[in-house]
């Protein structure tokens, strides 16, 4: 760490660097709140769609108790094909966006099947959806919650760390430089009286 010179040049340069810290601050500090928003929407979001996830397991079971026979193959009956995932920035950060997906449903015979097929492909559909949003909210939270923590850090790091210590290396610089000035003033008139003794 470089030694703190105690002159008036490294006054300016400490005072400039303080008058940037508190400048940019403020805006650090905004940037934390909206994004700590941000967060909490986007952990609203995930609950809600954990809900409906929830909802729709609580459906099936009670609209379809016939899926605990196993003798019917129901396996791939709805399967996701495709998944267009975008970017949106909040605030300086990209955070994944749900754009659009596929669904690819297999091909059966209603005939073979039984009729409640029909609405588990519907449940499954609903639920394939879900489950789609349900990762892209969890990855859009996980990136919001380290995007708020590493903020927070610099906030303190600011707040805490650099301001304070900025303004005690200005204010050790002021100390010295007066002192130094009384200095030269008390051996400025003590040299006058030393040359007025001396009759010179």
């Amino acid at each position: 760490m470089a030694r703190l010179s105690l002159n008036k040049a490294s006054l300016h340069k400490e005072s400039a660097k303080l008058k940037r810290y508190r400048q940019y601050l403020p805006s650090l500090d905004l940037k934390r709140r909206q994004l700590m928003a941000e967060r909490a929407k986007a952990l609203a979001r995930l609950k809600n769609t954990e809900l409906q996830i929830e909802q729709c397991r609580q459906k099936v079971s009670e609209t379809l108790p016939m899926l605990s026979y196993r003798e019917i193959n129901l396996n791939n009956l709805v399967k996701v094909s495709g998944v267009e995932i975008g970017e949106e920035n909040i605030v300086g950060v990209n955070v994944p966006v749900l754009i659009n997906h596929k669904l690819a449903l297999m091909a059966y015979s209603p005939y073979l099947k039984p009729h409640w097929v029909d609405a588990l492909v519907v449940q499954l559909k609903i639920m394939l959806e879900l489950k789609l949003r349900q990762q892209v909210d969890r990855q859009r939270l996980m990136i919001l919650e380290a995007a708020v923590k590493k903020v927070t850090q610099k906030v303190n790091l600011f707040d805490k760390v650099l301001i304070p210590k900025t303004e005690r290396n200005i204010r050790k610089i002021r100390i010295y430089l007066s002192d130094a000035e009384r200095a030269d003033v008390v051996r400025a008139k003590m040299t006058k009286q030393i040359r007025i003794k001396q009759g010179v």
